[in-house]
């Protein structure tokens, strides 16, 4: 006999068709839980091939809280209409109301209402028709039906930017008649007790079969979070490259190392503490290469090395700012600063990645600190051809193959080059870096020989990672959204590392 009324139920109702059944239907004509179906479902299936279940995943969409309220009492301009009388409404009563911020804009949007400046007390509201359609409830109690198709995906997008619906992922198991189905089932035993054997009743019970195959229970362990993933197969990439790794410990930075050393104006939009984060204590670095340091000052002051400079009074006070670095490339200013004072100049090639931070408006694809990847390549006549195609390399041995080149300006690059992908989640080109070639002012007060060139590149983390994991919002990546069984789920980089050709479009 079976264990429960639903077990009884479910085998009775698959006897009697000739397919199978799914589970939330069951649910529904029972008038039951799903959970109390699925529940039948797992107890049928430890009996062996009673049934066979197939988990099938569907997405469907609910109303929120707010979507429910709106489904029984109207949208919020719906409510805010219906409470103006003939004589219309003061504005500010109005928007005392319940519904009256939301309604109200909304309200004007569909030209339901008008307001009258001139009234004597004051703005005041009126109808402009004299009757409505709610199509926001109308729509939501077709979802609320279950017939949420029949809504336009322009409409559903509406609602749910309003956050009156949300989409779902239904899990539900379509069952069907095992080999050895049976409506009557008895529990098969899993372990043989000793009064089993005493009695001797263990000849009579069915036993469940051992299966030698199971995996055993994992034990609990710690997992990479992507972003170190996809920084582990980054840094892989620079090493098999003949890249070396360059020191980037220090978050504090210096103004003249992250702006000054770069060629960098002091009175660069940049610079301003919107957007970037300065330091009250220590507010100053106390030791800087003096020397270099008048170099630098003139060239930004009165030009030199072929350059006009910017003719402005440089001052050593706002170099010695300290602030959060903005960028990895101050870190690439003092291993070129250090490379130009070994004689006679060897060729390098040198990498980063490491956290930097901007006081940024936090949005889908932007965050106040996030990751940057670093290249830095010196040697005797390098040019921008050079700089492409250790960039095409680069992405290609990462598995992105939609790469667009766009000309950009830097202060301490020309000619520079910002560097897009395609992101199939956001349906749109993404930049995911910036490039160039660092200009003479830079290099030449370091003591690098004139003849000699770098090209660089500073690339984001955080939205590579986003393209190849398929997440759209920077925000479920980093930070208390990131959801944690996304982590364990991608035990291992899903980078496509596989030899693709890449296709490259380069925009004028």
């Amino acid at each position: 006999m079976a264990d429960s009324p639903v077990l009884e139920l479910l085998l009775r109702r698959l006897e009697a068709v000739d397919g199978g059944l799914d589970s939330a239907e069951l649910a529904a004509q029972l008038g039951v839980e799903h959970q109390v179906v699925v529940g039948a479902v797992k107890s049928l299936q430890a009996l062996g091939e009673v049934i066979e279940a197939e988990l099938r995943s569907t997405k469907c969409w609910e109303l929120t809280a707010e979507g429910e309220e709106i489904a029984r009492e109207g949208s919020h301009e719906a409510r805010v209409f219906r409470s103006i009388p003939l004589e219309g409404l003061v504005q500010s009563e109005l928007m005392r109301l319940p519904s009256g911020k939301v309604g109200f804009s909304k309200a004007m949007s569909n030209k339901w209402i008008r307001v009258d400046k001139s009234a004597a007390d004051g703005p005041r509201v009126f109808q402009v028709v004299d009757s409505i359609e709610d199509e926001v409830q109308r729509r939501l109690q077709l979802v609320q039906a279950g017939q949420a198709e029949k809504l336009a995906e322009k409409e559903r997008n509406e609602l749910r930017k309003r956050k009156l619906l949300t989409e779902v992922i239904l899990k539900t198991y379509w069952v069907s008649k095992g080999k050895a189905f049976s409506t009557s089932v008895s529990k098969q035993e899993a372990e043989l007790s000793p009064e089993m054997i005493s009695s001797g009743s263990w000849r009579d019970r069915p036993f469940k079969p051992y299966n030698f195959s199971a995996r055993g229970v994992l034990p609990d362990s710690g997992h990479l979070h992507p972003l170190l993933k996809v920084r582990s197969q980054f840094r892989q990439i620079f090493l098999e490259m003949g890249f070396t790794e360059m020191p980037t410990d220090n978050f504090i930075e210096s103004s003249f190392w992250n702006f000054d050393a770069l060629f960098q104006p002091q009175q660069h939009p940049a610079r301003d503490q919107h957007d970037t984060f300065f330091l009250k204590d220590p507010a100053e670095a106390l030791q800087l290469p003096m020397d270099y340091v008048q170099r630098v000052k003139r060239t930004h002051s009165q030009g030199g090395y072929g350059s006009q400079g910017y003719k402005y009074t440089w001052k050593l006070e706002e170099a010695r700012k300290n602030l959060l670095r903005t960028h990895t490339t101050s870190a690439s200013a003092r291993i070129l600063y250090s490379l130009a004072q070994k004689k006679p100049f060897t060729p390098a090639k040198y990498f980063s990645i490491d956290r930097v931070f901007r006081n940024e408006t936090l949005d889908a694809t932007h965050l106040a600190e996030f990751h940057q990847i670093e290249g830095v390549i010196a040697d005797h006549g390098l040019t921008l051809g050079h700089l492409m195609g250790v960039l095409r390399e680069f992405f290609s041995k990462l598995g992105i193959t939609q790469l667009r080149f766009k000309p950009a300006y830097n202060p301490y690059t020309e000619p520079s080059m910002e560097v897009f992908s395609y992101h199939q989640g956001l349906k749109k080109w993404v930049e995911v870096g910036n490039s160039g070639v660092f200009r003479p002012e830079m290099l030449l007060p370091m003591g690098l020989p004139e003849n000699v060139s770098v090209i660089a590149w500073g690339l984001s983390l955080e939205r590579p990672t986003m393209i190849k994991y398929g997440i759209n919002n920077i925000r479920e990546l980093v930070g208390h959204r990131v959801n944690l069984q996304m982590v364990y789920d991608s035990p291992v980089c899903r980078l496509d590392t596989e030899p693709r050709s890449l296709q490259t479009q380069e925009a004028a």
